[in-house]
């Protein structure tokens, strides 16, 4: 049987499923009009996607001018299946909005634009380089910067041959926000040459990954192949449990 992965509604959905279908699971489309609670007891794993901004005012902040808001609805229904999905350990995926969508529910914050950020020192720069563009939106899959990964990470097990041996893995990169202070049992498990945070991962998880990049746009060259095939693993798993 095919594991079931919902897949939050976004404007680019194509490559997500093809994604997930080469890994050997049965995509279903979420709409934000659905019960979160209803979907984590019928659901074998959830990926959350890209899209706009979350709501500052979900995580305490005031508005930044930069902020583009999701489709109506989104948020509320986005943060809620995160924390079902974290509490029933139901195996969770969140990719680029969707990591900041699964720091968020834990109580975490964002960094809301980040070059302003690193204009007024609200964001930690390594100090021995300069700030890395992350907003590099065509095409799709060109790689913009690379990552340094934690070695023994489950993120890093789950990337295999993307990882080199000096830990770093080469990414794609088009947001402007990212992960601030961390969420409830969160940990940083990779980061960019500017220090800002590429992903998060719950150590104590079946498997709970959020990554700022978009792995899902090599799904015809392969390269990240190999996180969508253990996000299934675990969620095959899930499902004959």
């Amino acid at each position: 049987m095919k594991p079931v992965i919902g897949i939050t509604r976004c404007s680019r959905l194509d490559d997500y499923v093809a994604s997930i279908e080469q890994s050997g699971a049965r995509p279903r489309i979420l709409e934000a009009s659905e019960s979160p609670r209803k979907l984590a007891g019928e659901l074998h794993g959830v990926l959350l996607t890209g899209g706009g901004d979350i709501d500052p005012v979900l995580y305490g902040q005031t508005r930044h001018p930069s902020v583009d808001d999701a489709e109506p609805g989104r948020d509320e229904f986005e943060i809620d299946l995160a924390r079902r999905a974290v509490e029933a350990d139901l195996p969770l995926l969140a990719i680029c909005r969707g990591a900041q969508v699964l720091n968020v529910s834990a109580g975490g914050t964002l960094v809301q634009d980040i070059p302003s950020a690193q204009e007024t020192g609200d964001v930690d720069l390594n100090p021995d380089s300069t700030p890395t563009s992350h907003s590099v939106t065509t095409p799709k899959d060109h790689i913009a910067h690379e990552v340094k990964v934690t070695p023994g990470s489950i993120l890093e097990r789950a990337l295999g041959a993307a990882v080199d041996a000096s830990k770093t893995c080469r990414v794609n990169s088009r947001h402007h926000q990212s992960v601030a202070r961390l969420g409830q049992s969160l940990v940083a498990v990779a980061t960019a040459p500017d220090g800002v945070i590429e992903a998060v991962e719950r150590p104590d998880a079946r498997f709970c990954v959020g990554v700022q990049w978009h792995p899902e746009n090599f799904w015809k060259t392969g390269e990240f192949r190999p996180l969508f095939d253990a996000f299934v693993a675990a969620a095959k798993l899930r499902a004959r449990a």
